[in-house]
């Protein structure tokens, strides 16, 4: 498969919240860049993800936009976004 990042990820394993609604839901970014993640989450979160919401990691409390991009059972794909 042809490789569509922009730049490589690094692997991290932060402690992260997705919320957007009015809930959130506690995740782990399992790697990132300056430019999107790879995000693990509950096995019962994967299936009623947004195309749009924001993500926190709890480490530095940022709060970035993001853009859905792929989704698996238990990943998604994101893109940060302005």
């Amino acid at each position: 498969m042809q490789e569509r990042r922009r730049q490589e990820r690094i692997e991290t394993n932060e402690a992260a919240y997705i919320f957007g609604d009015g809930s959130s839901t506690r995740c782990r970014v399992v790697d990132i860049t300056d430019h999107g993640a790879s995000i693990e989450l509950p096995a019962s979160a994967g299936h009623n993800m947004r195309d749009r919401f924001k993500l926190m990691i709890a480490k530095d409390s940022v709060e970035r936009n993001c853009r859905l991009i792929w989704r698996s059972r238990t990943r998604i794909g994101v893109e940060f976004t302005e």
